[in-house]
């Protein structure tokens, strides 16, 4: 993702005094970009790593900012409204459920949780104690996909038809998820969102070459009951690197390509197929540029947590989402597990 340096026009991302106090969970390969937004949103308070080495590299980037390695230690302090966790999947449960139960407010990052009884049961404790919860789906706050979404509701592209999205890139190969948990749930949050609704079916295959039990290679296609369909194909063994979300309508088409520079991240195709006798002839177009504001995503999307504890409201990406986007993943696992047998989704929330 190429990071802008001017800020967003949507979003002030000026710090304020009023936002609420935040420790950070995990500062390794993700959470040291949540340590830095957060620190400059003027909301960090403590660092908690269990590697000394990274809180030692932290302590001297920010050495206002204190440092720990006793999670509990930190939810038992009065002064931390809030705990961002950037910790591995399979901890999430066990890590938001402590921090509810301390009175914090949680921002988890992708996945949700690996269950979907578990991640109902974090919303039922968070409900009634009047705690947020917010999922790291990052890519919902990106201008370009922020604009993008504006542009389906407001019926520029026509109905939507099809859309797929591609998550490629030579590493970086994880050995505690496959593929699928790792860059799937991104694009499964922006293809759910578009749709406005969950899919009817998936069917999900897998391949699996550098470890027998831990797939590389994904590719998911869903089908809703708006006849929209749409597949998401990740990988981590590509020889080069691809994030792309196409968008095709009965009026326009729309891709958003975030390996681009910013002025090209977002381009419309107006193509047209015309029917000449019973033939579908395309008419081509040129495509146009589609403005949107420069701002880093993750500083809006943490930004928009900070404005969601303080204010009470409920966060784009709450935890309702989370388990949409849980209910996809667990299904494409299954039928991936079951030599990719197409398999119904329940759609009763």
């Amino acid at each position: 993702m190429n990071v802008p340096q001017n800020p967003s026009s949507d979003e002030n991302t000026n710090a304020t005094p009023a936002h609420p106090s935040v420790a950070v969970i995990g500062s390794g390969y993700w959470g040291k970009n949540l340590t830095r937004n957060f620190h400059e949103l003027g909301a960090l308070k403590v660092i908690c790593d269990k590697d000394f080495g990274t809180l030692a590299k932290l302590q001297t980037l920010y050495p206002k900012v204190e440092t720990s390695s006793d999670f509990f230690k930190i939810l038992a302090r009065d002064d931390i409204q809030c705990v961002v966790i950037a910790t591995p999947a399979e901890t999430h449960y066990s890590m938001v459920k402590e921090s509810l139960e301390a009175g914090k407010h949680v921002f988890v990052e992708k996945p949700f949780v690996l269950r979907e009884d578990e991640g109902q049961k974090l919303i039922d404790i968070a409900a009634p104690k009047g705690l947020t919860i917010m999922v790291g789906h990052v890519l919902q706050y990106h201008p370009a996909f922020i604009k993008l979404k504006q542009m389906v509701a407001a019926g520029e592209l026509g109905e939507l038809q099809y859309i797929y999205s591609h998550r490629l890139n030579l590493g970086k190969i994880r050995r505690e998820e496959n593929i699928l948990w790792s860059f799937a749930p991104h694009d499964i949050s922006m293809i759910l969102e578009l749709a406005g609704e969950l899919p009817e079916t998936v069917l999900t295959t897998g391949g699996n070459y550098l470890h027998e039990k831990i797939a590389d290679v994904t590719t998911t296609h869903m089908e809703f009951i708006s006849g929209l369909k749409a597949h998401i194909f990740v990988s981590w063994l590509h020889p080069f690197k691809e994030q792309k979300l196409v968008v095709v309508g009965t009026k326009k088409m729309a891709v958003l390509d975030d390996t681009l520079p910013w002025a090209e991240k977002l381009l419309m195709y107006p193509h047209e197929i015309n029917m000449e006798g019973d033939v579908p002839v395309p008419n081509k177009a040129n495509p146009q540029n589609v403005a949107i504001p420069e701002s880093e995503p993750l500083k809006i999307e943490c930004l928009h947590f900070l404005k969601c504890v303080a204010g009470g409201l409920t966060p784009k990406t709450d935890a309702h989402e989370g388990l949409r986007v849980l209910k996809v993943l667990n299904m494409s696992q299954k039928s991936m597990d079951n030599q990719s047998r197409k398999l119904g989704v329940n759609v009763v929330e």
